[in-house]
């Protein structure tokens, strides 16, 4: 008696997971030629950054709540641009897989402040939808329709090459 097993890989996750276990290289490969699928999106983030947002958040901010007390670096134009980057998220519970991200704390803040809750500091910036971001969202999805044709054709591609592996 034979038997036959067929495995199927289903999705980006999978994909990218399968991809790190069946070669590194490879894996590495797929994520550059993502990366630079994606750096139009990138540019134009970098790009809405032009100036700081308020004059008080290029000071250095001090948080008492928290336990130490805590020092953030004020809001620098330059480590904003910089702290635009890509990053893979395939865990389990992961909502995106192929994310831009804002690394740099003060222009986290600035992005984010005011999204759940008003305070302060949100009244004075740029109104937020709940759920978005000021800058880095918009950017993204003015430049998304041209990444994701693209980007399509190389996980597709990746998967393939995973399904000859397994």
């Amino acid at each position: 008696m034979t038997t036959t097993a067929r495995i199927e890989v289903v999705g980006v996750k999978d994909t990218i997971n399968q991809l790190n276990k069946l070669d590194k290289e490879l894996a590495k490969e797929f994520k550059a030629s993502a990366t630079q699928i994606a750096q139009p999106a990138m540019n134009a983030a970098k790009n809405m950054y032009t100036k700081v947002p308020l004059s008080g958040l290029s000071r250095n901010w001090k948080s008492q709540k928290r336990t130490p007390p805590q020092s953030i670096k004020g809001f620098d134009v330059s480590r904003a641009k910089a702290g635009v980057q890509m990053k893979f998220d395939t865990r389990r519970n992961a909502v995106g897989v192929i994310l831009i991200i804002q690394k740099d704390q003060a222009a986290a803040i600035f992005e984010t402040a005011g999204r759940a809750n008003a305070n302060r500091l949100s009244n004075n910036l740029d109104p937020v939808r709940p759920g978005r971001t000021r800058l880095i969202g918009p950017a993204v999805y003015s430049a998304r329709r041209g990444i994701e044709r693209e980007m399509k054709s190389v996980i597709a591609e990746a998967s393939r090459t995973v399904q000859k592996g397994l």
